[in-house]
């Protein structure tokens, strides 16, 4: 049922015309004006395309499989790799400042690392891409539903990056074991890489849950804040894509970087960004306890 205004010079009247049953329906608007009484037929555009619906709270898409914790050992163990090479490295060549730097140079790298790949995946690309299409969905979902991966168990959230990190460390490993400076940076960079999902993850977190010391960390700046990347999920959904420490992210946005950037792929490849357009349904935020999202009782 509809309830179409009342007014003392408009009329408006709906009619619905059949055709034959082997072809499509179609719906009329017919419209009277105080002008004119000739009749407009004008045919509605209905979208039969489903909407994009969240999974439920309940929903095994959130929950990790052995596969997927499979790959987050693999990757754990491919980080943990480097830093004891580095660790043995130092240790036997009695350097002990090179490798720690390379190390805090591999954290600042994640969190750039972080920004640039958030930023692409956010402005082009759809689900058909090849490689990163599972990628870009899943990011274009998390702007509606944010607090969703709050929900996502532990390896669930982070096997595809580890998967990732085992392809290209694991040979890193074995190439450059004794090069503690080289060592320190992949160990560091990967680890932080990996982990960047989870620290996604507890930036959207509620501070009473989240565990003390991610608190501590998130306001001493080592992780990304929660109140940092809050600002990521407003209008107009175009600044702090780092998601490591953040660090990062006041450069970036002051100095104009992605913007530069996205005026570089358009001149060279003819593409336009997503955060050239206003923002539609899909970047709307909905609610944790919205109708759809709620699990059945």
């Amino acid at each position: 049922m509809s309830i179409l205004p009342q007014h003392h010079h408009l009329q408006h009247a709906a009619v619905i015309g059949r055709h034959h049953p082997h072809r499509n329906r179609h719906i009329y608007c017919t419209a009277i004006t105080p002008a004119k009484t000739n009749l407009k037929l004008h045919k509605l555009a209905i979208n039969t395309t489903p909407p994009i619906t969240p999974p439920k709270l309940d929903d095994p898409s959130l929950k990790s499989t052995c596969i997927q914790r499979a790959w987050v050992a693999t990757g754990c163990t491919s980080v943990l790799i480097s830093l004891a090479n580095s660790i043995i490295g130092s240790i036997d060549s009695h350097i002990w400042l090179e490798p720690i730097l390379s190390g805090f140079v591999g954290y600042l790298f994640a969190d750039l690392g972080s920004g640039v790949y958030h930023w692409g995946i956010d402005n082009y690309g759809d689900s058909s891409t090849p490689v990163f299409g599972s990628q870009i969905e899943a990011f274009q979902g998390h702007h509606k539903w944010p607090w969703i991966i709050t929900k996502r168990q532990f390896a669930n959230n982070l096997h595809a990056l580890a998967r990732v990190i085992t392809y290209i460390v694991l040979p890193i490993d074995l190439i450059g074991h004794d090069q503690p400076v080289l060592m320190g940076f992949v160990g560091m960079a990967s680890g932080c890489i990996m982990f960047s999902q989870q620290f996604h993850a507890r930036a959207h977190g509620t501070k009473s849950k989240l565990p003390p010391i991610v608190v501590a960390l998130q306001d001493a700046g080592v992780l990304v804040s929660r109140s940092q990347h809050l600002d990521h999920h407003r209008p107009p959904y175009k600044n702090n894509y780092c998601i490591v420490s953040g660090v990062w992210n006041r450069f970036l946005d002051d100095h104009r970087v992605f913007e530069a950037l996205e005026m570089v792929v358009f001149l060279k490849l003819g593409l336009r960004p997503r955060s050239w357009s206003e923002p539609n349904s899909d970047w709307t935020k909905e609610a944790e306890d919205s109708p759809t999202t709620t699990s059945p009782p």
